[in-house]
């Protein structure tokens, strides 16, 4: 089904520039796909991307320009997208802050915006419509304020993480997608959907046992960027992090529930990759590393990720024993390793639960279960405090 998501159409000034830094790209531009038009009274703005990410769209002035901001997408080819007509001049894209991507048109006269949308189908398409405008009425458009709530949240302070078993196990679980980002699809249901009824599952399961404290990544169907999700982690004092999914594949057969680690290749290069992308105030719990150069910061977090690998590892063998000791269906293949960037925090053991396959009918059914969701939540219980029990008599070794 297709969805049409509006953006803000707003004024925000100041322009930040870092356009020679890369991105790890959640979305591509299909240049041939896309175009700058002169429709006579206006101009049409038509982006052809490889997937919907969040996105909005303002104007500055002195100079006249058009300024759209996205959740990271690769803009490689934009020199070779069509544009006709004298009223765009200008055309550039890049980084402007870790994690999302800036586009800026420069105008040959004032315009405004009079539509913003996108639709998603076999991928994203942004629409944005200008029209010409009095230098008064733009001047004003551009100078009024941010919207409330639009800037990023002001930094919160790390919690304490308690020595290993102590207290009630801080676990983050984190429901995959969420908002623009539904993830798989099946039969009007979402993966995005579906992972925050089980996280709730969960969570209460947890509470109730009295040996947890449970922090969800996201309460509602909003998207939260992937970076966000582990700095929210370390904010919590997260012990354990573990990440709700449930794909589907368009070839081949998949059936039943599978337990993801990070992989050794990925983590080689998680260090500098998380060091490029998050404020550094957050990359490791109780360090302070905004002073330190990539070097230091990278062999701080290696040296962390050397120490909580193999205890990601146990918890991966903890919760599949759990969930098999449970008579739950699980892949033939039950722990697999993947370049997950949610997984690649240094600190923190975290695995990423692929409950099952949207693609299955079988695991949508289990899925779309009342009982199957309880009796699942409950061996993950029993695998997380299996996991701990043991990890806490480890850490008290001489």
């Amino acid at each position: 089904m297709k969805r049409v998501v509006l953006a803000l159409v707003v004024a925000w000034v100041g322009l930040v520039g870092a356009w020679a830094q890369d991105l790890t790209a959640l979305a591509r531009l299909d240049p041939a796909a896309s175009h700058v038009r002169d429709q006579g009274t206006g101009v049409e703005v038509r982006l052809a991307i490889s997937q919907p990410v969040p996105w909005r769209v303002r104007v500055l002035d002195a100079p006249p320009r058009l300024v759209m901001d996205f959740r990271e997408v690769d803009w490689a080819g934009l020199e070779g997208m069509a544009r006709d007509g004298g009223r765009v001049t200008g055309l550039r894209a890049g980084v402007f802050r870790p994690g999302w991507s800036r586009l800026v048109m420069d105008l040959g006269q004032p315009m405004l915006v009079v539509r913003a949308d996108m639709q998603t189908e076999a991928g994203a398409v942004v629409q944005v419509v200008l029209e010409p405008a009095t230098a008064e009425a733009f001047a004003a458009k551009a100078a009024e304020p941010e919207p409330e709530g639009w800037a990023l949240p002001k930094p919160v302070a790390l919690q304490p993480v308690p020595p290993r078993g102590e207290g009630p196990l801080m676990v983050v679980l984190d429901p995959g997608h969420g908002g623009i980002d539904p993830g798989a699809e099946r039969d009007g249901t979402s993966e995005a959907k579906l992972m925050m009824i089980f996280a709730r599952t969960l969570k209460e399961v947890l509470l109730r046992d009295g040996g947890f404290e449970v922090v969800l990544t996201r309460e509602e169907d909003v998207f939260v960027p992937l970076e966000t999700r582990i700095s929210m982690a370390h904010q919590a004092g997260a012990q354990v992090f573990l990440s709700l999914h449930a794909d589907a594949l368009a070839e081949g057969e998949a059936v039943g529930a599978t337990v993801y680690t990070l992989a050794d290749e990925a983590s080689d290069k998680a260090s500098a990759t998380l060091a490029e992308r998050h404020n550094r105030d957050d990359l490791l719990a109780g360090v302070d590393l905004a002073q330190q150069d990539d070097l230091v910061v990278q062999v701080l977090m290696d040296m962390a990720r050397t120490e909580t690998m193999p205890r990601t590892d146990r918890l991966a063998d903890s919760l599949v024993q759990a969930i098999k000791g449970a008579g739950i269906k699980m892949h033939r293949r039950p722990r697999q390793e993947g370049a997950f960037s949610v997984l690649k925090s240094p600190d923190i053991p975290a695995v990423l639960l692929e409950l099952g396959f949207l693609s299955s009918a079988g695991d949508m059914a289990r899925l779309s279960d009342t009982e199957w969701r309880q009796k699942m939540a409950v061996a993950l219980r029993d695998g997380l405090k299996a996991w701990a029990a043991e990890d806490a008599a480890r850490a008290a070794l001489p």
